[in-house]
This record gives C-alpha cells, sequence and structure tokens, in this order.
C-alpha cells in the first residue's frame, strides 16, 4: 500500500453540527420570536457551525429544571437525534443546572446565549487588550459552571454517560486557578485603563475632538469608520467584524481634525460579563464628545436594535460634568426604494433640521460629506477669534489648519490673509505664545 500524501489529510477540526433553539415569551423585546431565532442563526452561523435546523420553542412556564416543560424537552431530543446535532443553542441564558440537566435529556453539548456570544468574541479578538477582555468574560462565565465552553467541544461531550463528573478536589482545584486567572487578568486590563487614560490625557493637549462609533453589530460601523477615515479596517457582512478599537484621525469642512474610534457591536441581552470586561475599550464611548449611534435603517428591526444600543449606552459611565451628545446616522439607505426610501427621507430630512440623525451609505459614499458638516457643527464649541496675518506668517495660518477649524478667510489687495478661526482654549493659548505679535479679537 502507497504512503498515503500529506495533502490529502485535513487538519481541520470537524464542523460541528448544530440545532438552534429560541425560547419565546421570557424577553421583554417587542422584537418578533421568528426575527430573534434568525439573529441566533446568525450568531451561530458566524462560528461556521452547520446549522441543522431552527425552532422557536413557546414557553408558558419556566420550569426551573430544564427551563422547557417535560413535553418540549422531549419535543426537542428528537429533533436533535433527527438533526444528529453535536451541540444545541438555546438563545437565552440559562442556569448551570438547567444546562447539565437538557445536555442529559439531550445527550449533546448545549451552549446559551451568553457562551455563543463568548465563544464568537474569543475569536475575532486580534489584539492583546482584546484578548484579555475576551478570556476574563469567559472566565467569570465559567466561574459559576465549572464547565468548558467552545475551545473544549471536541472533547467534552454532555450527558452520555461515557466520562465521569469532576470530584470535589477539582472543582475546588479549578475554582481557585480560576480565581487566580481572574484577579490577574483585572490587574492586567487595570494598566490598560491607565494607558488609555494617559492617552486621552495627551489627546486632550492636542486637543482633537473624540468621535465614537456605535451601533447593534453588523450595522455597517467599519464600513462608514473606512469610509470616513479612507482606512481599510475590516468590513464584512458578519456578526461581530470588529472588536478591537480602531481609532484615525480625519478632517472635517474647514480643516479641522478630529478622532473616530470604531468600536465593539452592541446586541440584545448583552452578556453583562463583556460589559464588564471591556470597560476600558467602552470607556472610549463614554469620553467622546460625540457619539455617532449608527443603525441599519433597512433593517425591519432597526428600531428594536436602536433600544438594544441606548440600553448598553445607559450603562456606560460619562464623566462628571460631560454632556453626552449623540448623532443617529441611518445607514444602508442604498437598499431601499419606492415608497420606503420617500418615507425615509421626509423623516431623515426633519431629523437633520433638528440636528439629531443624517441618512447615508457607507457603501455608495451617499450623505457622507453632510455627515462631516453635521459633526463639525456637533462639536463645534470653541470660541471664534478673528487675526490679520501678514503675508510672509504663512507658518501661523498653516498652524491654524492644523490645530483649529478656519471658518472664514479672505485676502486684500497687499496680500494680507484675514481670518475667523475656532480654536480650543489651549490651542488659543498656544498660538499666542508662538505669534505674540499677530492680535486676536
Amino acid at each position: 500500500m502507497g504512503a498515503v500524501s500529506s495533502k490529502s489529510i485535513d487538519h481541520r477540526p470537524p464542523v460541528q453540527r448544530a440545532l438552534v433553539v429560541h425560547p419565546a415569551g421570557r424577553s421583554a423585546s417587542s422584537r418578533l420570536p421568528e426575527e430573534r431565532l434568525e439573529e441566533a442563526v446568525g450568531l451561530a452561523a458566524a462560528l461556521d457551525l452547520d446549522i441543522r435546523g431552527a425552532e422557536v420553542a413557546r414557553l408558558r412556564s419556566v420550569t426551573p429544571a430544564t427551563l422547557f416543560g417535560r413535553g418540549k424537552v422531549d419535543e426537542l431530543a428528537a429533533l436533535v437525534r433527527a438533526a444528529e446535532a453535536d451541540v444545541v443553542i438555546v438563545d437565552d441564558d440559562i442556569t448551570p443546572i438547567q444546562q447539565r440537566n437538557l445536555e442529559k435529556a439531550w445527550e449533546t453539548k448545549v451552549i446559551d446565549r451568553s457562551g455563543l456570544i463568548l465563544e464568537i468574541f474569543g475569536r475575532r479578538a486580534r489584539t492583546r487588550e482584546g484578548r484579555l477582555q475576551v478570556e476574563l468574560a469567559r472566565l467569570e462565565y465559567e466561574r459559576s459552571r465549572l464547565v468548558r465552553t467552545w475551545t473544549h467541544l471536541e472533547r467534552q461531550r454532555g450527558g452520555t454517560g461515557s466520562t465521569g463528573g469532576p470530584g470535589e478536589t477539582q472543582i475546588e482545584l479549578d475554582r481557585r486557578q480560576i480565581a487566580n486567572r481572574i484577579d490577574t487578568l483585572k490587574a492586567e486590563l487595570e494598566e490598560v485603563r491607565r494607558t488609555r487614560a494617559l492617552h486621552r490625557k495627551a489627546r486632550k493637549r492636542a486637543p482633537y475632538p473624540a468621535v465614537a462609533l456605535v451601533g447593534y453589530t453588523n450595522a455597517g460601523k467599519s464600513t462608514l469608520f473606512n469610509r470616513l477615515t479612507g482606512s481599510e479596517v475590516l468590513a464584512k457582512d458578519l456578526l461581530f467584524a470588529t472588536l478591537d478599537t480602531t481609532q484615525r484621525t480625519i478632517r472635517l469642512p474647514q480643516g479641522r481634525p478630529a478622532i473616530v474610534a470604531d468600536t465593539v457591536g452592541f446586541i440584545s441581552d448583552l452578556p453583562h460579563q463583556l460589559v464588564a470586561a471591556f470597560r476600558a475599550t467602552l470607556e472610549e464611548v463614554g469620553e467622546a464628545d460625540l457619539i455617532l449611534h449608527v443603525r441599519d435603517i433597512a433593517s425591519s428591526d432597526s428600531a428594536a436594535q436602536a433600544a438594544d444600543v441606548e440600553a448598553v449606552l445607559d450603562r456606560i459611565e460619562t464623566p462628571e460634568g460631560k454632556v453626552r451628545r449623540v448623532l443617529e446616522v441611518w445607514n444602508k439607505i442604498d437598499l431601499m426604494s419606492g415608497e420606503d426610501r420617500e418615507m425615509l427621507d421626509e423623516a431623515a430630512a426633519r431629523a437633520e433640521r433638528l440636528g439629531q440623525a443624517v441618512a447615508v451609505s457607507a457603501w455608495t459614499g451617499e450623505g457622507i460629506e453632510r455627515l462631516r458638516e453635521m459633526i463639525a457643527a456637533q462639536i463645534d464649541d470653541e470660541p471664534e477669534s478673528r487675526l490679520t496675518l501678514a503675508p510672509d506668517q504663512g507658518e501661523a495660518l498653516a498652524w491654524l489648519y492644523q490645530h483649529g477649524r478656519v471658518t472664514f478667510r479672505d485676502t486684500d489687495a497687499e496680500g494680507r490673509t484675514h481670518l475667523e478661526v475656532r480654536l480650543a482654549p489651549a490651542q488659543l493659548g498656544r498660538f499666542e505664545r508662538q505669534w505674540p505679535g499677530v492680535e486676536l479679537r
């Protein structure tokens, strides 16, 4: 028998077959159960799972031991066997006891919504900070369960009886190891927070206003970020494509610079462990001079998604004395047409007049220049100064364009440049020290 070519061997782990179940009736969300199920299927697909089935399971009441009643547990067990599922995704938070009992009843691995989102975050994180935050959230989640999540899926199946549970000594050892690792991660992330705080202080000395992009996952934040900044941040039709905050400097109308940050997407019922673990990252949102709430306005779920984002924003602290300013960006207008587009344009015109929202397509670029103008107007709170520069003061003119916002410029017959410019107080002081002969009015 000839040798087997190494090229014919596939070393990738086998694709896991999944059944997705959404328990209807537990959530206070206005979203339809079918829409929640579709989102859960999208989350599972983000892990490259082979979705063998998806089911809305309506609950009349909650059974403490198994969440579902006995009849529904048996019904779902038949679906699990028919789908030959390696794992069942329950699109809700379930207790450790419910998880273990369902694994026993269905003879397969069971993961709840929080566990699923944590695994997606674990796969998406690229920077050291992102990985630290995700690991902390995962350990906080596991500490209450003392079961491994997806990382160990290939080596563990629940409920088959093929392996015994850990002894009491092993459980205590696991608890101690997890607690020690959590303490270490919290210390490392505290250092990340201090570093971020130093960076923010440095930016304030610059000082460039900070703009943070937030929105429901897959609303188009990264595509908008790329459109505004000319960057090439990963932008895919994929849930949680962005986890690690990326920052770039952009130029607004009249040349004023601003720092734009693309942040992690939000989602309904975001695990509280993730909100806590991503505190260092989300502080960028709390500290921002302007928050751009990016909405997928073409989605039938847009209003419910916006409510979920606002709920997460409410959990993010704003520094004392700072007023939170939010501008909604109604994205994906290129996907709308006919009467729907006409109604949207009318609503957008009203919202724009009030400074509340602007309609754009990050994909085609429609509305982007108007968005830049509205960003500038929202963060334009510096006092305006008038001054005149001599023909040989080109360096001062360039400095003003780099560090301020020139709102008016005119050159007279003698070559003198008359300007109206907005400068932050710190920058105004710097200008006066560098060019003491220039009078500002």
